[in-house]
């Protein structure tokens, strides 16, 4: 499969959100499902929030043209000759769908945090019984392998759900969850074309396409946000597509790759926590302490802060990529130098200061 056949999904997931996108606006003011002015979001006047459906459009349109051409045309990729087949590949769809289902109930209705969570679980659940899960990690001690057993299933669950939560905790300026997604699954595309991994590099570009045409309307100054029907299925698709591709092989880095392709909201979400904890505020709380929040605080703009973490974003993928393919006496030296890096962003940014609290959605710009 070439690069071609990538750009012609990409193609088709864009120009189908970017075509939808404005009727699942007018749907949004019409259901009621707008994001409100004040407390921690940056915006002003009601915004609909419900962009994630354009997003699941676009990304399925993608699918049911390779579907089409892998039933028609004899095309290589995804549904039908991927890892495990047509089930597997109809499973793990399910629980993506299950995932984007219940964001879009929560837009509407405003879940509380253990019905979004039991549905999350749901999501994960439906995925792993597919048989998609983190059956073995390398030994970094003895370059052996360990096996985790049944440990494996909810070691699998944690890590898909925790995916989908980080992209949904960045979701808090115009552009910026969808363009760190993009960016994300551009690295694990190409990571996954490499490797041959046909299934995962498929899905990816699905994801770009989607994230591409949604940003014409969700850059700033936004006109419709993705809310969480966009943002935790945007960060479960990627997690799963770094379990088809990424992380298919014994080696122990490669457990880190993924993580720091998405590695700036992971970040954000980590000092939160030690933020809030620190502080004595629950972890559940909102702040205005996130990464963007303290760019903005230090005279960055809207776009300049999603540029910037863009950016940055950028570099960790490349960085990855790196990790990835570089010789062994390489890797853990560019891990370290990393975690200098974040180290000196997190003391200038002030991550583990004390913040503004406010009993608010995450996901709302």
């Amino acid at each position: 499969m070439t690069y071609g056949h990538y750009a012609l999904l990409i193609a088709v997931a864009a120009s189908v959100t970017l075509a939808v996108t404005p009727f699942v606006r007018r749907l949004g003011l019409v259901a009621g499902a707008v994001a409100k002015p004040g407390g921690r979001n940056v915006h002003e006047g009601e915004i609909p929030r419900i962009g994630g459906v354009a997003i699941f459009a676009g990304v399925l349109s993608a699918l049911l043209v390779q579907w089409t051409g892998e039933s028609f045309l004899g095309w290589e990729g995804y549904l039908l000759q991927g890892t495990g087949g047509a089930g597997r590949a109809l499973g793990i769809f399910a629980g993506i769908t299950v995932m984007f289902l219940v964001g879009v109930v929560d837009d509407l209705v405003d879940l509380n945090p253990g019905a979004k969570l039991a549905g999350q679980v749901v999501a994960a659940g439906i995925v792993v019984w597919a048989g998609l899960r983190i059956a073995y990690v390398g030994n970094p001690v003895s370059g052996g392998l360990i096996t985790l057993g049944v440990l494996s299933i909810p070691i699998t669950v944690v890590y898909l759900i925790g995916f989908a939560n980080v992209i949904n905790l960045i979701d808090g300026l115009d552009g910026l969850a969808a363009g760190v997604s993009a960016i994300a699954a551009t690295s694990l595309l190409v990571l996954a074309a490499q490797g041959n991994r046909l299934d995962a590099a498929v899905l990816a570009a699905a994801v770009i396409g989607a994230c591409a045409g949604f940003l014409r309307h969700n850059f700033h100054p936004a006109s419709i946000f993705m809310g969480d029907s966009g943002a935790m299925f945007l960060g479960f698709t990627l997690a799963t597509v770094s379990l088809l591709g990424v992380m298919k092989t014994t080696a122990t880095i490669a457990l880190a790759v993924p993580l720091l392709i998405i590695g700036v909201p992971i970040f954000d979400t980590a000092s939160a926590i030690v933020r809030r904890i620190r502080h004595r505020r629950p972890i559940h709380s909102a702040d205005k302490g996130h990464i963007h929040h303290r760019l903005l605080g230090r005279g960055f703009d809207q776009r300049q802060t999603v540029l910037i973490i863009y950016v940055w974003s950028a570099a960790l993928a490349v960085a990855a990529y790196a990790v990835r393919y570089s010789p062994g006496f390489l890797r853990w030296p560019t891990l370290v130098a990393l975690f200098v890096v974040t180290a000196f962003m997190a003391h200038w940014l002030g991550l583990f200061e004390a913040a503004h609290h406010h009993e608010e959605h995450e996901s709302d710009s």
